[in-house]
């Protein structure tokens, strides 16, 4: 992520344009190497496809890493929970 202006006006962009990617005919696509090591992902990951709709049409997809994923479910739901004892 970039950050722009000075020490007072740091901001980190949240959306950047990584690759344009071609998806093949057997409807595949491949993240380009850089993109993988520099995000951490390997062969054998899981990610999460999520997409995000505007009112008639789809905006974007996003990638998630699944353990990421299930670490923010967890984040989200385990306050729910607090206080209750797990069923044996």
């Amino acid at each position: 992520m970039k950050k722009t202006g000075g020490a007072k006006n740091q901001k980190q962009e949240c959306c950047n344009v990584e690759s344009i990617l071609t998806i093949d005919e057997r409807g595949q696509l491949v993240i380009p190497k850089e993109v993988r090591e520099k995000s951490g992902i390997k062969a054998g990951d899981k990610l999460v496809l999520s997409s995000v709709w505007g009112k008639d049409s789809l905006c974007c997809f996003t990638l998630i890493k699944a353990e990421s994923m299930s670490n923010m479910v967890e984040n989200y739901v385990s306050p729910a929970f607090e206080g209750t004892k797990p069923k044996k």
